[in-house]
């Protein structure tokens, strides 16, 4: 036996010892290369260069851009935007979290009257519900509430007519969102707090919404998101003094069009990643009692995505 263990290879150097002699070789890892990415990296690279270059030596005065940036009609329509993106969404959820209410009731008379409003709004464009309500008074005159009577031209403003057309709108979409949150719910916890002795309302607020939250809030973060940029159609349809309507006046007063619509452009753009952050962090929050690993921050992607171009993979 001793002798069999003495032995070594053929080809070993004179003087490596037996056991040393019999370990395998280490295996050379050898990189995967990914040209795919490089070159794909590339050439998005080289669209975009091209596309800076277009509009770098376009015929725009970008230098007016800056100067009207903190303009105050500018300003007023930016708070006028967040105004009526705010006050519109606020209604939608609320109206919307009580037609889906109605939409899942078992009386058929409410659960229609639900599906016939989502139905209607919808199935028409968002413009023409606009203008349906800023020109209403062709309809009705005089607006008689009981409690309240008055011509509707003096009613009907256009902060009015905006926040009708954009808040009864978004309420159909808002229905369904939160009527899907509702029913991702297990029907298992409404029994169990019917067994507890709650009433169909405290059951809805204190077990179905609290848990269906983590299904509501990222389309409903969409949606706001949205109803910010869906704002600017008020500036045509209900004359409303948004965003949009006040950098298009100055843009026709001055003669830079086109400049003040870029001003308009990354006013939203700065408003949209603002509110897109807020939401990012929103359903971080919602998300903490259903995974184990919350979602990686904005930041943690950027290094992860850089980290592939150059994390090698081992060849197996």
């Amino acid at each position: 036996m001793s002798e069999a263990n003495d032995k070594v290879p053929a080809g070993t150097p004179a003087g490596t010892p037996p056991a040393a002699a019999s370990r395998p070789e280490a295996i050379k890892a050898i990189p995967v290369r990914h040209y795919g990415r490089w070159v794909s990296a590339v050439l998005v690279l080289a669209v975009l260069g091209l596309l800076v270059n277009a509009f770098a030596s376009a015929n725009v005065n970008y230098g007016a851009i800056p100067d009207f940036l903190f303009d105050s009609a500018v300003l007023k329509g930016l708070r006028n935007t967040v105004v009526i993106t705010v006050v519109s969404m606020a209604l939608g959820l609320v109206l919307g979290i009580v037609l889906a209410v109605m939409r899942l009731s078992k009386n058929p008379v409410t659960s229609s009257v639900a599906w016939g409003y989502i139905w209607f709004f919808r199935g028409t464009p968002v413009y023409v519900q606009l203008l349906i309500w800023f020109n209403l008074a062709l309809i009705f005159p005089v607006i008689n509430l009981g409690f309240y009577k008055d011509e509707m031209n003096q009613f009907m403003t256009p902060f009015m007519a905006a926040l009708l057309g954009l808040g009864l709108n978004e309420a159909a979409y808002m229905s369904e969102i939160v009527r899907a949150g509702i029913q991702s719910v297990d029907e298992g916890q409404t029994e169990a707090s019917h067994a507890l002795g709650m009433t169909q309302g405290q059951n809805l607020r204190r077990v179905v919404l609290p848990q269906a939250m983590r299904v509501i809030v990222p389309p409903t973060g969409n949606e706001f998101i949205n109803m910010l940029k869906t704002s600017s159609l008020a500036a045509q349809a209900a004359q409303y003094a948004e965003l949009l309507r006040s950098t298009t006046d100055i843009g026709n007063t001055t003669g830079a069009t086109v400049e003040m619509l870029f001003l308009a452009a990354v006013w939203y753009l700065v408003l949209t990643s603002v509110f897109s952050v807020g939401q990012y962090y929103l359903e971080r929050r919602y998300a903490r009692g259903t995974t184990r690993n919350l979602p990686p921050t904005p930041w943690q992607r950027v290094k992860a995505n850089l980290g592939t171009f150059r994390r090698p993979e081992v060849a197996r």
